[in-house]
């Protein structure tokens, strides 16, 4: 369901049904409704499907909006909410999420980049955390450990970065407030 409503898709489909409108209506002799449906419908249909050619889905969320609302507003979780608000939306032109931040972190393959596959919230005794879960191509895990540090002061101050390794390929990442680090994220 979240395919069909992504932009390229609805722009696809909006220039599908105006470029058809517009043949029946030439089929049919109505000149009014077959030159600007047609005109318009064929550009539209083709800009859909170039978008469609180049979009990334926003990963996996793991927990619904609502659950934690109130965490997410306070000031000290700002920089993960501008985070989860970056890898929660549709993305084009790029192979993977947060692209700029993982090249500047060094932590990119152009030939087989880390893809996010899923994003959680968590509750940290209190405090704001999240948990992305990649699946690290061309990256080996052990580079990544080794930037655990400069993971932790990347994505915001106060923060703890915490990496465990998952399936084949896979791993997990959770940032959580220093303060919160200790405890056991939920």
């Amino acid at each position: 369901m979240q395919a069909i409503l992504s932009p390229g898709s609805l722009v696809t489909i909006a220039g599908a049904v105006l470029t058809v409108i517009g043949t029946i209506a030439y089929a049919t002799d109505i000149p009014n409704l077959s030159l600007p449906t047609i005109f318009y419908g064929i550009p539209i249909l083709l800009g859909g499907l170039a978008l469609k050619s180049s979009e990334l889905p926003p990963p996996e969320r793991l927990t619904p909006a609502s659950r934690f609302k109130q965490l997410r507003e306070q000031a000290a979780s700002e920089p993960l909410r501008k985070l989860l608000a970056d890898v929660d939306r549709w993305r084009y032109g790029q192979k993977a999420h947060l692209e700029s931040s993982l090249e500047a972190l060094k932590l990119w393959d152009e030939e087989a980049p880390p893809q996010l596959l899923s994003v959680e919230e968590l509750d940290c005794g209190g405090h704001y955390g999240l948990r992305l879960c990649f699946r690290c191509a061309g990256v080996p895990l052990e580079r990544w450990q080794a930037r655990r540090e400069r993971l932790s002061r990347f994505f915001g101050p106060g923060l703890n970065a915490e990496i465990q390794a998952g399936r084949l390929g896979e791993f997990s990442l959770a940032l959580v407030p220093q303060a919160g680090a200790s405890e056991q994220p939920t």
